[in-house]
């Protein structure tokens, strides 16, 4: 199989793919080379039968007249600047391993964006390293990353897995492991004393008051997703992802809603998918606080964020000791030359990705 997409074009075709006439095809495509299998009928039924934001766009690449290839563009209400801004996800690029190189795909990523950016302003996603260098062939270029930072709670999971095996089972991991979380309880006590005020409530569903948290927020600016409440009913309490759940923080003073953050507990973790507050992403240390002590209640040994974001947004989590551990581009493509990366600066976490 060649990799030149020129010779690529000439053995191959590329149409707009439709969402309820192509659904066999896509999970055909899929299966074996997306994920797990299992899950497949149910993503497709929520994120592309059932969107909230308005039908996918699809693109599917056929060889010899058979379906060989998929990838799409799931839309996204934004703001940009404070304006509305129609934005689209890149999702589910899928090739039978046969048909697996460079020409394939590009000329999928590129039918995609030529039919995408008729309808949208931006188009973004969170490709791998192989995936990269097709959307860089495609026009893409690197936005941001999307950093993973960690905050650990019980130090004696993180000295088992970081120490030598000789050491780890043996008494330091519980001694030395007591007393560093016992040295993080007292600095987070002195540093946000007024944590331990904030009033926080777990809900299974989103609640109404994050409606009208949302819009009394203060929204920043650059590129950052509109949270209203029809997008978390279907981001998180329609979607397949199992067992998420917000943790709602009340101003003590007010017993207004302040804040939230849509969780899911992974393992000994919990997983920060989403968070808001009145201030927008400026979630400040005292309600980010108050969340690392929920956790802690809750018996979770760490907590850990995806995040895109500019230093100031990024100070309070610094400050509560959330650690970078790893990141992953963003690449994206405007419909217009308007892209200024100084005023389009980026606010996304992970649930500004599929799934």
């Amino acid at each position: 199989m060649t990799d030149n997409p020129a010779e690529a074009q000439t053995q191959y075709a590329t149409r707009a793919g439709d969402v309820e006439q192509d659904r066999d095809n896509v999970l055909a495509i899929w299966r074996g080379n997306l994920g797990d299998d299992t899950r497949g009928p149910a993503k497709y039924a929520w994120f592309y039968q059932q969107p909230e934001a308005g039908t996918p766009l699809m693109q599917l690449l056929s060889a010899n007249g058979q379906s060989v290839g998929v990838c799409a563009a799931g839309r996204r209400r934004m703001l940009r600047n404070g304006q509305p801004l129609q934005a689209g996800v890149l999702v589910d690029l899928a090739v039978l391993p046969e048909h697996r190189s460079l020409g394939p795909a590009l000329i999928l990523q590129q039918g995609l964006a030529a039919n995408a950016l008729r309808e949208l302003g931006l188009l973004y996603g969170f490709p791998n390293s192989k995936a990269a260098v097709v959307l860089k062939r495609a026009g893409y270029r690197p936005l941001g990353e999307l950093v993973r930072r960690v905050r650990v709670l019980r130090h004696r999971h993180y000295l088992a897995r970081h120490l030598p095996r000789f050491l780890a089972v043996t008494a330091v991991t519980v001694t030395g492991g007591w007393l560093l979380d016992t040295l993080a309880w007292i600095r987070d006590a002195i540093r946000d004393p007024d944590a331990a005020s904030v009033r926080v409530q777990w809900r299974d569903q989103a609640d109404p008051e994050m409606q009208t948290l949302w819009e009394g927020s203060v929204k920043p600016d650059g590129v950052v997703a509109v949270r209203d409440l029809a997008h978390l009913r279907w981001r998180f309490d329609r979607s397949p992802i199992p067992g998420v759940r917000y943790a709602l923080l009340y101003d003590p003073r007010s017993n207004a809603l302040i804040a939230w953050f849509a969780t899911q507990t992974k393992g000994t973790a919990l997983f920060l998918h989403d968070y808001w507050s009145k201030h927008g992403p400026a979630i400040g240390t005292r309600y980010l606080a108050a969340l690392v002590r929920a956790a802690r209640a809750t018996g979770h040994a760490s907590v850990y964020v995806e995040l895109a974001t500019t230093p100031t947004y990024l100070a309070p989590w610094q400050t509560l000791g959330f650690v970078a551990r790893n990141a992953r581009a963003i690449y994206g493509c405007w419909n217009d030359t308007a892209f200024n990366p100084q005023s389009d600066t980026l606010h996304l976490t992970a649930a500004d990705e599929d799934e």
